[in-house]
């Protein structure tokens, strides 16, 4: 970084932002050499290998259905809602994996990322880190959190529906954005927009490595299921795929931080950034599989390259610590944190309008 370099802080200047809390930070630091003391920045590689091996077997059990029961309406449909779900693990494992190169820099971690993500999901590793760590870096910052991107489609937050109301901008009536959310956020995410931009970044990053890789996983499922589909027939059935896979992936990512701050850069402390751009469901072993333990989205969130099965482990540590500094801790239940997208988007909504319509 010596390119960047602008000089040396006095030794009596502090090396944080001033108008940071300096107890939070040292407490958080504290936190973390706890969590390092207690090895929970250590894999357990069978959970993982054995995450793998499920998402395996059900590739295995929805090729099965159609290889014995044939292509009718049932058989088909419920292949596809099988193979969704192993991709929607998929997702969550690749998630795991690309955490855990970072912070292993193992080899067999970057392999098997490239493996989930680009041979099982038919997605690019080097695309989903280039997004997702600008995420983790600064969550719910508008400009620097491209999850917050919505490209006038939608208004989030609190700020954002105001300036857009008081410029009179109205790309879509974002007063029904809670309405429309149904037939353009989880619906189309994944087999549009996400496709389109994975495969024009490896191709504009020269990317051959997961092009490859994710050429892999097409070959892979034309040949298994264009013999009894078609060619057509094979594309309608991914797309099906993908648009199953699409709303499980929008209602469990959005229901940890649409529902939370959304703004500017405030400036603050790591600890409390976090907190005020995530938020945690209840624990329960449906939830834990159902959402890749992105229940525990707040602990994620402040230790990245914590292996998933830990993350209830530093849970109390992290409760006393926002008790400690009067950081409110939200957690609720699964169903609850889902309809809160809604009551989000349509609060936003209403304030673009009240914007919107004062002269």
């Amino acid at each position: 970084m010596k390119p960047l370099l602008i000089g040396e802080l006095a030794p009596e200047e502090p090396s944080h932002d001033r108008g940071k809390n300096s107890q939070i930070i040292e407490d958080f630091q504290i936190l973390r050499k706890t969590a390092e003391d207690m090895n929970l920045f250590k894999s357990n590689h069978w959970f993982f290998l054995l995450l793998l091996a499920h998402i395996i077997v059900m590739e295995g059990i929805a090729w099965f259905i159609i290889f014995y029961f044939g292509n009718g309406w049932i058989p088909t449909i419920i292949t596809a809602f099988v193979l969704a779900t192993s991709q929607a693990q998929a997702g969550w494992l690749q998630h795991d994996y690309g955490h855990l190169s970072v912070y292993k820099k193992s080899k067999w971690n970057h392999i098997l990322h490239k493996f989930v993500i680009g041979h099982l999901k038919g997605a690019s590793a080097n695309w989903w880190n280039h997004r997702h760590f600008q995420h983790h870096a600064k969550p719910n910052i508008f400009q620097k959190d491209p999850d917050v991107n919505m490209l006038h489609v939608f208004v989030l937050g609190e700020r954002q529906p105001v300036e857009y109301g008081r410029k009179k901008l109205n790309y879509l009536p974002y007063n029904h954005q809670h309405k429309y959310f149904f037939l353009i956020g989880p619906p189309l995410l994944i087999p549009v927009y996400f496709q389109f931009r994975i495969i024009s970044a490896m191709i504009i990053w020269k990317d051959w490595v997961d092009l490859a890789w994710a050429i892999s996983y097409y070959v892979r499922f034309f040949l298994s299921y264009v013999p009894s589909f078609g060619i057509l027939g094979s594309l309608l059935f991914l797309s099906f795929i993908r648009f199953l896979e699409s709303h499980w992936f929008v209602w469990v990512t959005q229901m940890n931080h649409i529902v939370m701050e959304i703004d500017q850069e405030p400036y603050r402390d790591w600890f409390s950034s976090q907190l005020s751009a995530t938020c945690n469901v209840e624990q329960s072993f449906f939830n834990d599989w159902f959402t890749g333990h992105l229940n525990f989205q707040i602990e994620h969130h402040l230790f990245p390259t914590m292996p998933r099965h830990n993350l209830h482990k530093v849970t109390p540590l992290v409760k006393s610590l926002c008790a400690k500094h009067g950081i409110q801790y939200q957690e609720k239940p699964l169903l609850r944190a889902l309809q809160d997208i809604i009551r989000s988007l349509k609060k936003s909504g209403e304030l673009w309008l009240d914007a919107y319509l004062h002269k």
